[in-house]
This record gives structure tokens, sequence and C-alpha cells, in this order.
């Protein structure tokens, strides 16, 4: 049976109307890696078994499927008709039908977030140091605390000397802990510039005394200033709001169009069954293990923001956070609203009886076919690093030109 195909001006055109739609690349994420068009996600063929139930919850929405000619089309779409996906189509052409119709191509992975970040940057001037410029405070002692918003494994493996570790997502409810006087300055840093950025804009965003920096480039900026790092660290920042914060994030999600809903109303988004929904717990991995709603997948806010195609693949599908405290969730979608998403915060729900257990967790896929991230580990060719922060850099001039993103930045 032929596979029907749909035109990448046809799906151009759904992109740009907030149509649901998932693009998924079936090719390996190494591949995938090298170039792809923006709202497109990466589902290795032989992966989808694994996967696709997870990330693509109705199995009527439009799903489009592309490789670059290795002949992975039809045993995807193969394997997700097993599934009982029903409206899969192959792009025209593939990738080379994308390239040909005149669009854009991106490369790396998390594109879009990193995108949006340098967007975020550029519209808000998100103030940052350069890393020669920290390690001079940090050596006369100055009063100033580093605040690194990666994941705790991330942190482990490197980190800058006397951080702690924040993940991004739990910045604004930490900040008064890990900085309590005000005279303090906060520098917020990740291996890169997307996640110290939009830590960074989170903090003022939501109203912080504190002076806050971001560090520049972040780990790969120290790195390639000659700086030493640390390794094995296990500082973790406290809970200790700052004054205000929980009604400044509030106003902050308001700002961006987030929507707040009750049990009641949760569930009459979840009973719209020709809608996508994603639901996501943006709590810590050890809150979410100690009880958490039925129904909502654990996805930590920072990494939620950064890895947006990959939790949910479905551009124009709804998306549902929660959190007992309010803050982590408000300020994660006040993030993913301005990315274009229609989001909602539950309010409440955790006065009735919660699920105990530790989130799921997918297979890793083989180191083989994994993309290395050239802001990973610590035997990175400073080559590589010094090219990923251009090709950073360049992000900006290649929204414009590619036209569909639909972001904005308050």
């Amino acid at each position: 049976m032929t596979l029907p195909t749909i035109t990448p001006s046809q799906v151009r055109i759904a992109l740009l109307l907030s149509e649901e739609i998932a693009l998924l690349d079936v090719r390996h994420e190494a591949a995938f890696a090298i170039g792809h068009p923006l709202f497109a996600a990466n589902m290795a063929a032989n992966r989808i078994a694994l996967e696709a139930e997870l990330r693509l919850p109705r199995k009527d929405v439009p799903v489009v499927v592309y490789d670059a000619g290795e002949g992975l089309v039809s045993e995807a779409a193969d394997r997700l008709k097993v599934l009982g996906y029903s409206n899969v189509r192959a792009l025209d052409g593939g990738l080379q039908g994308w390239k040909n119709a005149g669009f854009e191509l991106f490369q790396d992975v998390n594109s879009y977030a990193k995108a949006f970040g340098e967007l975020v940057e550029q519209r808000r001037h998100t103030p940052s140091l350069a890393a020669e410029e920290v390690a001079r405070l940090i050596a006369r002692k100055a009063n100033i605390r580093i605040l690194d918003v990666r994941r705790f494994d991330e942190y482990t493996t490197m980190n800058i000397p006397g951080s702690i570790s924040v993940p991004g997502g739990e910045l604004v409810l930490r900040a008064g802990e890990a900085a309590p006087d005000p005279d303090t300055t906060i520098i917020v840093n990740c291996a890169g510039r997307t996640r110290s950025i939009i830590g960074t804009q989170s903090l003022i965003n939501a109203g912080v005394a504190n002076k806050v920096l971001a560090l520049r480039n972040g780990t790969i900026g120290w790195v390639l200033a000659k700086q030493n790092l640390e390794h094995g660290a296990d500082r973790r920042g406290g809970v200790g709001l700052f004054e205000g914060a929980t009604t400044n994030a509030r106003e902050v999600a308001y700002r961006a169009g987030v929507r707040h809903v009750g049990p009641e109303e949760a569930m009459a988004l979840q009973a719209q069954t020709h809608r996508t929904l994603y639901s996501f717990d943006v709590r810590s991995a050890e809150d979410y293990a100690a009880g958490h709603i039925a129904g909502f997948r654990h996805y930590p806010g920072g990494q939620l923001v950064q890895e947006i195609d990959m939790a949910a693949p479905v551009r124009g599908a709804r998306i549902l956070l929660t959190d007992d405290k309010s803050v982590r969730a408000d300020m994660t979608a006040s993030w993913l609203a301005q990315m274009g998403w229609e989001v909602y915060v539950l309010d409440g729900g955790y006065d009735h009886q919660l699920e105990v257990g530790p989130p799921m967790v997918l297979p890793k896929p083989d180191p083989a076919h994994r993309y290395r991230r050239p802001y990973e580990g610590t035997d990175v060719d400073t080559g590589a690093m010094q090219a990923y922060l251009d090709w950073e850099y360049g992000l900006v001039e290649q929204l414009r030109r590619d036209a569909t993103h639909g972001f904005f930045v308050i």
C-alpha cells in the first residue's frame, strides 16, 4: 500500500496556522543534528515502538515522516500503523524536498528552543559576564553566588568552581535560599547559552531584588577562556522563595497569556479527544516520586523548555502543567507560551489521592547513533566548542529567514 504524501508547502502552512502536526525525522539523532526543519522532532524508526505512544498521545494526530533517502520512511510508517496511528503521511521528496522548496534547515538538537533563547537575549538584552570577569570575581571573593541550571548529572560531571546546582525550573523557588542577601550578585550558568539566558531572564522577570547575570557562553566559554572546572561536586540549592516570588511568577505567566484551570476544567481539557494534550509535572524528580497527580509525566521545568521538541513533538498541541508550589509551573508555562504553545497551569489537585513512585525513564538510544553535544563531557575539542557558539549566534537571523516560529518575548 502506497503511503500518502504531503508537500513541504502544506506542512509549512499547517505550522503557520498553528494546526496540530508532528513532523518526524526518522533518522538516528546524529543524522538529524546535521540538518532538519525548525519544528521537526527526532524519532528514529527503530525507536518508534518505544517512544511513539508516550510522545504522540493522540492516535489520529497528523503525522508526517521523512528521511534523507535512507529508506526509513516505509519502516517508520508501518511501525506507526501497527500502533494504531491512522493519519500518517510521507513528506514529499523527504529532506531534499524541503531544501528544494527553499526552506531553512537547522542544525543540532533542541534547535528551536536554542533559537528562542537567542531571541530572548536579543530582545531583552539579558545581562551577562565573560568567563574572565567571573573568574576575577571568584578570585577576589566578591559577594556572588553562581547557580548552575543544568541537570544535576551534568553539574557533577563538571562545574564552575564554587557553584551550586539549582536546575533551571527551580530557580525562582530556590533563589531566596541560595542568595538571601539582596546585595549578592547571582550568576547563572549552563553548558552553553540557552539555559543560562532563560534562567537569568526568569529571575529578572520574576522580580528578584538581586543583580542577576548570565555567565556568557557557560562552561564552553569557561574552557575557551582557559579556566579550570571542578569535577564531582554535589552542592544543591535548598528551597527558599524570595519576597514576592509566588505572586510575581503568576503575573509573569499572566503576561505571557498562560491560563489557569482547576481540576474540573483540567478534566474538560482531557476529555477533548480531538486535541492533543500533554500533561507534565515540572517539579524535581524527588518531589514527583514522593507523590504526583495521576496522568502527569515528569519533566523538570528547565529541561522542558530546553527539550520541548523531544517532550512534545506535536506542534500546535496543548500543554497542561502542574506544580504543588505553583512557581515552577508558572515560570515554565510563561516560556512555553512565548514559544507559541497553548499552555495551561493546573491549580490544586494535590489534596486528592496521589500516586507514588519514580518518573518513567525511556531506555537510552545506542551511543553510536547519538549526537555528541559540543557542550557535554570533558574531552570536547575547543574548535567544536567555538563552532557551536558561532552557530548559536546566527540563530536569530536564521529564524528571520525561516519565518514560521511565531515566538514573542514579554
